[in-house]
């Protein structure tokens, strides 16, 4: 399939989506990829050796309060082995464990898009060349965009899957604060309007149950979400793991995680506010268990996800029934 075709079929899938005629309560990131390639698509995680402008000191020092990127990625628990040793490795694994012949490369730990934009090229590039690559994942926070390197995203975007993965978590500048991100909510609604209408698509990361939200503080959130009509989300839950700040803070008690139950209630509260034409990537979140402190019920993720479904059934209500233009 040309990047041509695949990208006017992309459009086609958001602006008449099919997900409600498959049964689904909302659209999921699986279902979009399968009607975009007409198979399953995988990603396969890369740690390409990054870091931080709030881990280097150039915003800050420390990094966010929930921060330790080998749970978040398994590339980083790796020995890294260049970017296609990775990938081989990555879709190895993968293959292990599902029917799967084609993968999106997944920039993921760290701030992927933090590096001279020559080097960014050869990394994406290398990436790119590996057989059963069709195209880029790339994690990366708002403040870490500069022109050029949208530039080359987007020159990238012209031959292949993109997409960018923001790290907004909230719109409340508070709770940036709160988990040390070195930046708020106006660099995030800078990034996405220079980003828009480029070729690649535009993901946001929302975390809940930050520490002082109410339940209203993440609807509000959700709602921002909507209204600036990105292509993607991705949802999930505050979790702690091992060595972290936040791991201090919990077994202190200062600070309670959400339960499952009020989580449940959230994330179909939040898909009900969003566009039905809105990629949900995720729902949920989870660490390896020999690095994760809590919550215990974010490792049951079948479990969880039954959970949800019930709920949604039990409302008898889908993503975007609450959704307004206005």
């Amino acid at each position: 399939m040309s990047e041509t075709v695949l990208h006017a079929a992309a459009t086609a899938l958001r602006e008449a989506p099919t997900w409600r005629d498959a049964g689904l309560r909302y659209f999921s990131y699986n279902y979009y990829l399968r009607q975009l390639y007409g198979r399953r698509i995988h990603k396969v995680s890369i740690d390409a050796g990054f870091t931080c402008p709030n881990v280097d000191g150039t915003v800050t020092t420390g990094g966010c309060v929930f921060c330790d990127n080998r749970s978040f990625s398994p590339s980083r628990r790796l020995p890294r082995n260049g970017i296609a040793g990775q990938i081989e490795e990555g879709i190895k694994r993968i293959k292990f464990r599902y029917k799967v012949d084609d993968f999106l490369a997944y920039f993921q730990p760290a701030t992927n898009t933090y590096a001279p934009v020559a080097k960014l090229r050869r990394l994406y590039e290398e990436a790119l060349a590996v057989p059963k690559i069709v195209g880029l994942a790339i994690g990366t926070r708002p403040d870490c965009v500069p022109p050029d390197v949208l530039d080359l995203i987007s020159e990238l975007a012209e031959r292949h899957y993109v997409s960018l993965e923001y790290g907004m978590q909230s719109m409340h500048d508070r709770s940036l604060d709160w988990m040390n991100r070195g930046h708020h909510h106006d660099s995030f609604l800078d990034a996405v309007e220079r980003s828009r209408g480029r070729g690649f698509e535009i993901c946001a990361h929302l975390i809940l149950g930050i520490p002082g939200e109410s339940h209203e503080d993440m609807l509000a959130t959700a709602q921002e979400i909507a209204r600036l009509g990105i292509d993607a989300v991705k949802l999930h839950n505050l979790y702690a793991v091992k060595d972290t700040p936040l791991a201090e803070q919990v077994e202190s008690g200062r600070v309670t995680l959400m339960e499952r139950d009020e989580y449940v209630r959230t994330v179909v509260d939040i898909l009900e506010i969003l566009p039905p034409a809105m990629v949900v990537e995720r729902v949920s979140g989870e660490s390896p268990p020999n690095y994760h402190v809590g919550p215990a019920w974010c490792l049951d993720k079948p479990a969880l996800k039954e959970a949800l479904e019930a709920e949604f059934s039990r409302r008898e209500t889908y993503q975007g029934r609450c959704y307004s233009q206005a």
